[in-house]
């Protein structure tokens, strides 16, 4: 496994080594969350692996722990900001919106949502 936030260009690699500031919410040593800077609902928190990977797409067996890590941080930090109803969302590839590529899920809540999303 990489070191934590290996990768020298990545926004959330930066934000994880501390060299941009963001509002987080969660720390563990495995997953980082923090609030979106331009959020898309009253609560939009990021949920971000330590472990720099682009895409979820691109991942192997051995990251599956590190990705259920997530879906756990997801869940702790929902029931921390008492969303009793949220919406996860992860977008893999640029045509599925996904601007940047570090594997990362969307924690949003505080509102009702439409369905289908996109």
């Amino acid at each position: 496994m990489s070191p934590p936030f290996a990768d020298a260009s990545c926004l959330f690699c930066r934000i994880g080594r501390r060299e941009i500031p963001a509002k987080i919410v969660f720390e563990n040593e495995h997953v980082l969350a923090f609030h979106d800077v331009a959020p898309k609902a009253p609560t939009h928190v990021l949920v971000i692996p330590k472990t720099h990977l682009a895409r979820i797409s691109e991942t192997s067996e051995a990251d599956t722990a590190l990705l259920v890590d997530c879906l756990a941080a997801l869940r702790g930090v929902a029931r921390s900001l008492s969303l009793e109803s949220y919406r996860v969302v992860a977008n893999d590839g640029a045509d599925a919106g996904q601007s940047v590529f570090h594997v990362h899920f969307h924690l949003l809540g505080g509102r009702a949502f439409a369905w289908p999303p996109g």
